[in-house]
């Protein structure tokens, strides 16, 4: 056993053999989400992972979650030039300036979204018909990194002001919040999603 889980569990490939990346696999990837700050802190770290590796990421999710005001987007929305320097001098993040001001970017387009549709839920959602999609991967390989579903999202996130939502961040986001399923159908988190558990 390893932190409660077992370590002959059949999985995907990806979740490797990091204790912290495992955890992630098995408890959070491809969960259908429905919290509104769980999705804003989601779109934030799927846009801050952009040309590195979710594990860096997660490694680095504590620290941003003390940065950014635990991703409460009304707060990250007032940010002012002051705090993003200061954010920028944070070594627990990713001192990325165009991906920090992208955060601010962001929680305003996502209040406008709240405010349009009562929530970012109901919003996102509707770009897989209110249902997770449920596909079959074989393996990793059968994996697409865009679908026609992230490519309508990212057009409509970009037209509404969001940065850092390319067709590639999106079907990453989509999947991680479980509007897909694309755990491969031999791994044992598959079917009880599938099943909608």
């Amino acid at each position: 056993m390893l932190n409660g889980h077992a370590m002959d569990t059949q999985r995907c490939a990806w979740a490797g053999s990091d204790p912290l990346y495992i955890a992630y696999h098995d408890e959070e990837w491809g969960v259908p989400l429905h919290d509104d700050r769980r999705l804003f802190e989601m779109l934030i770290l799927e846009g801050a992972q952009a040309g590195l590796s979710w594990i860096t990421i997660l490694r680095k999710r504590a620290a941003y979650r003390e940065a950014f005001d635990n991703f409460d987007p009304q707060k990250v929305a007032r940010y002012r030039p002051a705090r993003i320097e200061r954010l920028l001098t944070n070594e627990g993040i990713v001192r990325n300036r165009l991906k920090v001001e992208g955060a601010v970017r962001n929680a305003k387009a996502f209040l406008d979204v709240q405010r349009e549709f009562g929530t970012f839920d109901a919003f996102i959602w509707r770009f897989v018909g209110g249902r997770p999609i449920q596909n079959g991967r074989q393996t990793m390989k059968d994996v697409p990194p865009t679908t026609p579903e992230s490519d309508a999202m990212s057009r409509d996130l970009k037209k509404r002001g969001f940065t850092f939502v390319g067709s590639t961040i999106c079907y990453a986001f989509m999947q991680a919040t479980g509007l897909v399923n694309d755990h491969v159908v031999d791994c044992f988190r598959y079917p009880p999603l599938r099943a909608g558990r």
